[in-house]
């Protein structure tokens, strides 16, 4: 009797462990299913460029060959525009999660009362200029007074960045002629009708290729070096979304260092992707110069898009100032550095 209790005891611990090893094989099952499921899940972040897809971020666009932010579980939607005016608009529908913008547009719509994070400095560099033919000999922004002064349009980066410059001299708009060229702004001044007129480094470039001859340019950040473009969302974006901010951040930043480390590959890869990119040799040059503009003393300590509130407040009082903009904007309550990726 005693042998049979001993027997029964002992085929209960076995049909106990075996139960216990069925369910841990379960249990491990399961979790790496769980687990190898929540790897291979991906989300969506969606953001709106200020314009069509251009050879200056090829960074952005070359996701199919790269897979930048598939590397960090992100399927990103690239949601084309018309201005950084139309980014904010399109986060501020709900249409996109994240704005390429520019400091212009933001503040703005700051001062419309809309609630915006700015959580990326992706050009630290002003990339606007006033350019015009040597023998204007137009050579600081004092000699701009009285003469004629083409612009994209009325409401571009072209003619907040040429008010800047002339407010950096003493002038005003009222000291000079503001004429709207449309894109095409070089054949103006090529033609003689304006004396100067406001661009970019990329649009110079260009330029040149089509016959513009000896120049002088007046960089805006030798006056005032405020961010071409930034990464904006909306406050409720920012406190509902950190997580996939912050992974499409280190995203980003990995991809914008890429272009940094092989800028004669991310020149190859704009033939296929942008919708300026047919000329290699010209994606090169606007690719090195979108490069030096992503950089700055800030960066090299504290790594790409670190984010200087003092000169974006600056800015934005200079906006104020010129009557851009009607009220106070409080910068310190608008930029967000705790989503930026470690050095």
């Amino acid at each position: 009797m005693k042998r049979k209790t001993l027997v029964a005891v002992w085929l209960l611990v076995v049909a106990v462990f075996l139960a216990a090893c069925g369910a841990a094989g379960r249990n491990d099952q399961t979790g790496g299913t769980a687990g190898k499921a929540k790897k291979d899940k991906t989300e969506s972040l969606r953001v709106a460029l200020w314009s069509q897809p251009i050879t200056e971020q090829t960074n952005l666009l070359v996701e199919k060959e790269k897979g930048f932010f598939k590397e960090k579980g992100l399927n990103i939607t690239l949601i084309p525009g018309a201005g950084g005016g139309d980014a904010i608009k399109n986060i501020l529908s709900g249409q996109a999660d994240i704005a390429f913008t520019d400091p212009g547009s933001l503040f703005f719509a700051l001062d419309k009362g809309a609630k915006l994070k700015v959580i990326y400095n992706i050009y630290p560099q002003n990339v606007f200029n006033v350019v015009s033919l040597k023998d204007k000999q137009i050579t600081k922004p004092e000699d701009l007074k009285g003469k004629k002064i083409g612009v994209y349009s009325l409401a571009s980066g072209t003619r907040q960045n040429l008010l800047v410059l002339l407010h950096q001299a003493g002038l005003s708009e009222r000291d000079v002629t503001i004429v709207e060229t449309g894109l095409l702004n070089f054949a103006p001044l090529m033609q003689g009708q304006v004396d100067a007129t406001a661009a970019t480094d990329t649009g110079l470039v260009m330029a040149k290729e089509k016959g513009l001859g000896d120049v002088n340019v007046m960089e805006v950040k030798d006056y005032l070096n405020i961010p071409s473009d930034v990464f904006v969302v909306t406050e409720k974006t920012y406190n509902e979304k950190k997580e996939l901010l912050q992974m499409f951040l280190e995203a980003y930043r990995n991809s914008a260092q890429w272009m940094i480390d092989h800028p004669e590959e991310a020149a190859s890869l704009a033939t296929k992707y942008a919708i300026d990119g047919k000329d290699e040799q010209r994606n090169l040059q606007i690719i090195k110069l979108r490069n030096g503009s992503s950089v700055s003393p800030l960066t090299e300590e504290k790594g790409l898009g670190a984010l200087d509130v003092n000169v974006l407040q600056q800015a934005a009082d200079t906006y104020k100032t010129l009557g851009l903009v009607k009220n106070d904007l409080n910068m310190a309550e608008v930029v967000a550095d705790d989503l930026l990726p470690q050095q």
